[in-house]
């Protein structure tokens, strides 16, 4: 497996394997197993959390970015918040957020949380 080198800025806050790390000093970090990581603007807190999209992207982060010990709860949460919002949408968005469950499986992988961003960002430009 090749290392996967990241550089975060002074200031910056990275979710690691569950664990939040902050960085005092400009870093470079080299990542030579696999991680569970999230970093800078990808982290979103709940009180962001405020429409449909967003709901489901920080459900599937919390499952994702969780402990070992937290992940099947978040996981089984991330599923309940998305198929509710799948059984109320209709056409092409119901097909979007079927997309997302399907994503989610048995892990809440990181294709999970790309879609997931996807669709907010899909969400944020349909509002403006």
């Amino acid at each position: 497996m090749t290392a996967l080198v990241l550089e975060l800025k002074q200031g910056e806050s990275m979710i690691l394997n569950g664990a939040l790390i902050r960085f005092k000093t400009r870093t470079r970090l080299e990542l030579s197993t696999h991680a569970r990581f999230l970093f800078g603007r990808q982290i979103m807190r709940e009180e962001e959390a405020t429409t449909p999209a967003r709901r489901a992207y920080y459900a599937v982060q919390q499952a994702y970015i969780g402990t070992e010990d937290e992940r099947p709860a978040a996981l089984a949460a991330a599923r309940q918040v998305v198929e509710a919002l799948r059984d109320a949408a209709q056409g092409d968005a119901r097909a979007e957020w079927g997309a997302l469950l399907a994503r989610l499986g048995g892990d809440a992988g990181f294709e999970a949380l790309k879609l997931a961003r996807m669709m907010v960002r899909a969400e944020d430009f349909s509002r403006s």
